[in-house]
This record gives C-alpha cells, structure tokens and sequence, in this order.
C-alpha cells in the first residue's frame, strides 16, 4: 500500500478528518464505537501519525538535547545511561552535542538546541562561569544542570565537598597524618574547588599543618597524575604518607610512579580518590574511591527535566546526590 495519510484513514472509516485527530491525539469527544472503527483501521493499515506533523499540533518534539564535556569518558556515559533509561520510557529520543570543554561551544549548543525546538535540555556542565550561566537564564525551554550547582537554575549535584572531607578524614583516623592532595584546575567548581576546600577544612579541624609542597594541580588525565606525584616526590625532603586524588585517572597515573619508584602502596603511601571508576577495581593494589553513581544522576536529571516539560509542581529544584566508600586495598 502507499503511503497511508490521515484522510486516508478518514474515508476508510467513514469519519471526519478532525474525528481521526481526536482519536490519534486522545483530545476531544469522540463515542466508543467511532473511537473503535477509527483504531481498527489504523490498526490495519499500520498507520504511523507523522511526528513532524504532531509536533506542530501539539508544540512537542518528544527530542532532549543532552550537552556533554566529553563522550568518551566514562561518567559522561554514564551519566547518558541514566538519562536514556528515564527518558525513552516516556517516548523521548537523546540529540547529544559535545563541546570539548569548550566554552563557545556550549553557548553555540544551548542556542542551537533552543532553535532546533526541543522540549527540555540536560546540561553536563564543569564551571559556572558567568557568561554560560547568563546563557542559561535565556533559554526558553526547560533545562536542567548536571554535576555543578548552578546559581538560580535547577541542578543535580554531587555532594563533592562533604565526599572529599570523608575521605580526607579516612586518611586521618587511619593514622596517616601527612597527606598530600593532587587536583584539577579551579575552573571546575566541583572537582576543583569543593574537593580541595574540603581537604584542607579537614587538616585544619584535626590541627595538621599544611605542607604547601604537598598541595598541586593538574589536569584530569592519568598522565597528569604522574607527573604530579613525580613533582611531590622530587621537591619533598620528607615523603608523605598518603595521598588524595581527585580523580581516579590521577589517582592510577600516581600509582604508575610510585611503582617505578619501589615505594610501595599503601605500606608506604597509601592513596585514594573519587570516581569509583570501572579501572579504578582492576589496578594493584585495587583503589580505595568514591562512589556518586553516575547513572543515578542521569536518572534524577531525567526525572526532574520531566516534572518541568509536565508543569508539575517541582518540590525540590537543587538535587544533592548521597556517596558512598567503596574501599579496596591503597589504605
């Protein structure tokens, strides 16, 4: 058969045009036994109502865009795992769009989404800088912040500061007591900010001095890892006893140079980090991390975008997401 139109539908089962819209579109009086004449022919045909065509009637696209930072990393997939879990079952298809760390490209894609007319957009962000908060307060359709929290906008986050301090304080009650701390630039709020205050908040309230040689920065690659921890050790006259990562990939590039150097793990230095990262169970000794559950984050995400794109009434506009210790053998 051709290519099966609306009015097709209507001449076949002796209705109007308008009847059959009010039956594809569940709107409108329609009785039962029109209601069940106009389905069996849908039904028989294989009938598929044009989505292009339901959207100009109903002003829904069934489309969320979805910005990332990155794709390949393991929490942005994650993150989307949970996102696509909650969002298909309503029916929603994920238009995704990376920037690279980007910041041009994340104000090109909050701009190019909004044009493209999708109901809702999930933003995977790493800094609030002012211009792409500014951007956001713009946009016109629902839009929901991961993984930072966003002044004014509705965010889920993780509680990054009180997750450092656990682990800080890990170090501490273990008997460790000169600890040392490899971040990431501070232009990532979360990770770079909170994760390093919460460090040094925790030295302070146990009265630990801190060691200014022992505190570095790089980036988030495990490369970086390395060459941080090879700064500590070549500057340091006495070594430290345990070392806090940011990040998993820090966390494993450190490892990879105290090895090379013979010192041993965690007899020596013990380490730990935050990411709970698939690698970070397959490394000798296996690292003591941090678990956020990145997929439960693409679901509450998900979840709360939903509530706004239904104008339900939204209790808690800032989700804080719990952690958990999920220890191995580096302490």
């Amino acid at each position: 058969m051709d290519l099966v139109t609306i009015l097709d539908i209507a001449k076949m089962a002796n209705v109007s045009r308008t009847t059959v819209s009010r039956v594809i579109n569940n709107s409108g009086y329609v009785s039962e036994e029109v209601r069940e004449r106009v389905m069996k022919v849908i039904k028989d045909t294989g009938y598929v109502p044009s989505q292009q065509a339901k959207s100009l009637r109903t002003k829904e696209t069934k489309v969320i865009g979805v910005i990332l930072p990155r794709i390949s990393t393991e929490t942005a997939s994650k993150i989307v795992a949970g996102i696509d879990e909650v969002l298909s079952k309503e029916g929603y298809q994920i238009l995704l769009a990376t920037t690279n760390l980007q910041v041009e490209k994340e104000i090109e894609y909050l701009r190019l989404l909004v044009n493209r007319h999708v109901d809702g957009i999930i933003f995977v962000a790493t800094n609030i800088l002012p211009e792409v908060v500014e951007e956001i307060k713009q946009v016109q359709v629902p839009i929901i912040v991961v993984g930072q929290n966003m002044p004014d906008v509705s965010s889920v986050f993780n509680d990054d500061y009180h997750a450092a301090k656990f682990l800080t304080e890990l170090f501490i009650k273990r008997g460790k007591k000169r600890i040392a701390y490899i971040g990431v630039p501070e232009t990532d709020y979360a990770v770079g900010v909170e994760r390093k205050r919460a460090y040094l908040d925790a030295l302070t309230e146990y009265h630990i001095e801190v060691n200014e040689k022992w505190v570095v920065h790089g980036s988030f690659e495990i490369e970086s890892g390395y060459q941080c921890m090879k700064e500590i050790i070549d500057k340091s006259e006495t070594l430290p006893d345990a070392v806090f990562a940011a990040t998993d990939r820090i966390a494993i590039g450190a490892m990879s140079l105290l090895k090379e150097k013979n010192i041993n793990i965690p007899d020596e230095i013990s380490i730990a980090s935050i990411g709970a990262s698939d690698i970070s169970k397959y490394v000798t000794p296996k690292l003591t991390t941090i678990d956020f559950e990145n997929v439960r984050a693409g679901k509450a995400a998900a979840e709360l975008l939903l509530s706004k794109i239904k104008g339900e009434t939204i209790k808690k506009e800032k989700i804080i997401l719990s952690y958990r210790l999920r220890e191995g053998n580096s302490i």
